[in-house]
């Protein structure tokens, strides 16, 4: 099924044209022709069947005796074919916000997550007619989507060497948009937009990974300030041994970097000792 135009005519046109109908019908029921005045009221009757308002950002499925004659798009008062059944389909913007689905990740972990869908109707013949319902049409579709996406990436890695769900949104919602698109082109609808509302681990595991994720923080950090630390050690002889301060042998710049690298990477601060002696 296809949309297609479907015959219209000025609606205001066909009104006068039904007055000017009536108006002879009477006419000619005071000359007596009562025959000519009941076919002309029959016709008026016929062109007033085929009278319809189109309402802005809607259009009307006109149908005839079962068979899809066309659709009207244009908003205003139309004269289209008589004795035909017309439905209306919006045309507007609309938002379907997804229940909190609880799913898989590609690692099996559960998690919930949720989306809102922008849609809008594009072809109405399509809408009407090659599905039901096409608003829980687009709300099946979207979940069903929601979850096989979800079902591809994992929801975080702590080694950030792979798309997930939660820091590559901006991906994963274009690859939503553009599964969910394949599936609604049967029902014409399209896609504006689809975009994750909500996304987290589900509540069973949820301390678990918030555990894990403040432990590998805490590595991550103390990785770093590792890495500076034995940086500023470095520095720190390289520098002294330029200027030619002080002269260190082995034994002292281990010394000297031990202190530095305790200083540095201790929690808390480092109580400095007086030595009044010498190492030897």
């Amino acid at each position: 099924m296809k949309e297609n135009k479907v015959f219209q005519a000025n609606g205001f046109i066909g009104i006068l044209a039904i007055v000017i109908l009536l108006g002879l019908s009477v006419f000619t029921f005071i000359n007596q022709s009562i025959g000519m005045a009941i076919l002309l009221i029959i016709i008026a009757a016929l062109l007033a069947s085929g009278i319809t308002i189109v309402q802005p950002n809607q259009a009307i499925v006109v149908t005839f005796f079962g068979s899809y004659l066309g659709s009207i798009r244009t908003s205003g008062l139309f004269l289209t074919v008589p004795l035909t059944i017309r439905r209306s389909v919006s045309l507007r913007v609309r938002n379907f916000n997804s229940k909190r689905l609880k799913v898989n990740d590609v690692d099996g972990n559960p998690i919930e997550i949720a989306a809102v869908i922008v849609f809008k109707v594009v072809d109405s013949a399509k809408a009407v007619f090659d599905v039901d319902h096409y608003e829980e049409f687009v709300e099946i579709q979207s979940e069903t989507a929601i979850r096989h996406v979800a079902t591809k990436y994992p929801y975080d890695t702590f080694e950030n060497v792979e798309l997930t769900l939660r820091g590559n949104a901006e991906e994963v919602s274009n690859e939503l948009a553009t599964e969910l698109q394949a599936r609604l082109d049967v029902a014409g609808v399209k896609v504006v937009e689809a975009r994750l509302t909500h996304l987290a681990y589900s509540t069973e595991i949820a301390q678990a990974m918030l555990q894990r994720q403040q432990a590998s923080a805490i590595i991550s950090a103390r990785q770093k300030i590792v890495e500076g630390a034995v940086g500023m050690a470095q520095m720190a002889i390289k520098q002294l041994e330029q200027d030619k301060t002080i002269d260190l042998d082995d034994e002292r710049k281990v010394q000297m970097v031990n202190n530095l690298l305790v200083a540095i990477v201790a929690e808390k601060p480092a109580q400095p000792v007086i030595n009044a002696g010498t190492l030897y």
